[in-house]
């Protein structure tokens, strides 16, 4: 089968435990989930807009999310471990998941000819997703059984600095323990946590054996959480 998973930033972790979902039940062995990101167009029409467009500071702000967007592309094999060589195994051991569609006009996008437009009201969308994750991770340790200092490493979706550090200290994880890419990446949309999760393995960061929280917070409002054993 081949198919598209669309849930905004979190359309790539919807896509791994939909495989994992078909695995279990015995339908497919192993799948591949990619995702591809072009934040080039969407850059650019934000650009023009605000260049033929007077805008006062509050006339602005809805846009400012768009030049934190990147372009990036990823993709991972989901396997039974029938299928897996010998050695160490990397293992989708469980999360959760939580929406609250109340939040859904806080970031909307829509294509307008060949570009993408979208606007976000950034300091409620941050005040409202933190809240919504911290209600996710308190699913998360009920699902999982691990706690605050299970993880060696957190992986989270990448938005920027005043995200990042709201959300580790709304929900209490050792900011210490995260991988971030948003510094030279930006923003790359659903691709953004999985590339953050190969690069943390590509630089010796996070090692067999470990284990790994991945933090997703998407638009809509919506939150996925997933365990990892590494």
């Amino acid at each position: 089968q081949i198919f598209d998973l669309s849930n905004a930033c979190l359309g790539f972790l919807n896509g791994l435990v939909t495989l994992g979902a078909m695995i279990d039940a015995g339908q497919i062995k192993s799948g591949l989930v990619v995702a591809g990101e072009n934040g080039r167009p969407l850059v650019e029409r934000t650009i023009q807009h605000l260049l033929n467009t007077p805008l006062d500071r509050n006339g602005i702000k809805p846009f400012f999310a768009n030049l934190t967007i990147g372009s990036g592309a990823v993709g991972a094999i989901v396997c039974h471990e029938d299928l897996l060589p010998a050695g160490p195994k990397h293992r989708l051991r469980g999360g959760a998941y939580l929406s609250a569609t109340q939040h859904s006009a806080l970031c909307q996008g829509d294509t307008a000819g060949e570009a993408l437009q979208m606007e976000t009201d950034s300091e409620q969308l941050l005040i409202a997703g933190v809240e919504v994750a911290r209600q996710t991770w308190a699913q998360f340790e009920q699902e999982t059984g691990w706690h605050r200092t299970t993880p060696d490493h957190f992986v989270c979706h990448q938005v920027g600095s005043a995200h990042r550090r709201k959300l580790y200290e709304t929900v209490g994880l050792d900011l210490a323990k995260d991988f971030s890419t948003f510094e030279t990446l930006g923003n790359t949309g659903s691709a953004a946590l999985p590339t953050a999760l190969a690069l943390a393995v590509d630089r010796g960061v996070l090692k067999n054996g470990q284990k790994a929280a991945l933090l997703g917070i998407g638009s809509g409002i919506n939150s996925l959480m997933l365990a990892v054993e590494w």
